[in-house]
């Protein structure tokens, strides 16, 4: 078995006539966590959407556990454990956190094994556990973001694809958040994490990819990548 788990090859797309994404190409290994990387515009999202099939790639490839799910619709990919944690949690707001999570595990995918899957998330976050009956509504934003992973996982992801973990949210709680995510990758889950946050996606990553207008700039392991002038100037500040 191949240890690539996804593999995006050439990859374009975009809106109407506005093309954004140029002949991008990716790979995310079994068991690792891998990061792209980009200022705001650069096409993570859309780079994200075309994965999923939540929009239709103009052109290339995208295979998974070996087989080509390019044209597959995004509901088909989901049940083959292509997850997404989408950008500004999408929670059900009038619902407690159970209800959220029983949504994770709706599909026949994740009711398999529920109740360990379960008492996995509540170990992760013990807050949930604590507010379980409570709407997600009510929550601040970094518990709304547990409860947004946390759902994901009730689906029995193949991999979790995370667009930006940290928006929005607190120093204190993206730090809370950035530690269960080392914990799921330590735990041998395969996660793609799309952040603005670069020092933190590349403390916890194990290889990363920057992407400029729609197109591959570099790529490597994250201490390469930090050593690079063009990288500490654009994108960590240095």
């Amino acid at each position: 078995m191949s240890d690539a788990l996804l593999e995006v090859e050439g990859l374009t797309a975009g809106y109407g006539e506005v093309q954004v994404l140029w002949g991008l190409s990716l790979t995310a290994l079994r068991g690792r966590l891998t990061t792209l990387v980009g200022a705001n515009g650069a096409g993570k999202t859309t780079t994200l959407r075309a994965v999923l099939g939540t929009i239709a790639p103009w052109s290339g490839r995208i295979m998974f556990q070996g087989e080509d799910v390019t044209r597959l619709p995004a509901h088909v990919k989901a049940t083959r454990g292509l997850v997404l944690v989408p950008e500004g949690r999408q929670l059900f707001s009038n619902m407690t956190v159970d209800e959220n999570l029983e949504m994770g595990a709706f599909a026949k995918r994740g009711a398999h094994g529920y109740s360990d899957r379960l008492e996995r998330v509540f170990t992760l976050f013990p807050r949930l556990k604590e507010r379980r009956r409570q709407k997600a509504g009510t929550f601040s934003g970094g518990e709304q973001q547990m409860l947004a992973i946390a759902r994901g996982l009730m689906t029995d992801p193949e991999i979790l694809i995370i667009d930006e973990l940290s928006w929005g949210l607190a120093p204190l709680s993206v730090y809370q958040l950035f530690g269960a995510l080392k914990t799921l990758k330590d735990a041998g889950l395969t996660v793609l994490l799309v952040e603005q946050n670069v020092h933190l996606a590349f403390a916890v990553s194990d290889y990363a990819y920057v992407i400029a207008e729609g197109r591959l700039f570099t790529q490597g392991p994250p201490s390469s990548l930090a050593a690079m002038p063009e990288i500490r100037r654009a994108y960590l500040g240095l």
